[in-house]
């Protein structure tokens, strides 16, 4: 693979070898797969990493989720006694009460 004018459609050769002369002065170094240690301390840095970003957010996001737990088992038990013998008692009472004793229908 020399250099020379390449034309369209002609082959360049390889991924970095574009027919251009090699580089001189640039040193690569490398280290064998079976002294590699991708993971070396990922235990104890997920470890502490998820504590500290669970820190740092949980008063952002706690509140709002136990105002929203709380307004929903206030509606549930509402909803309940409502719907109970003496909730529907008490709520007929009312709308006598807003009706001036007359029926609701009119």
């Amino acid at each position: 693979m020399g250099g020379g004018e390449k034309l369209p459609g002609q082959y360049l050769g390889p991924w970095g070898n574009f027919g251009s002369p090699p580089q001189k002065g640039v040193t690569t170094y490398s280290l064998s797969a079976n002294r590699q240690r991708p993971l070396a301390g990922a235990m104890n840095a997920a470890i502490f990493n998820v504590w500290r970003r669970f820190r740092a957010q949980v008063l952002y996001v706690a509140p709002p989720l136990l105002l929203a737990y709380a307004a929903l088992n206030w509606a549930s038990e509402q909803n309940e006694y409502l719907n109970s013998k003496p909730g529907r008692m008490a709520l007929g009472e009312q709308a006598e009460e807003a009706t001036g004793g007359g029926s609701v229908r009119g």
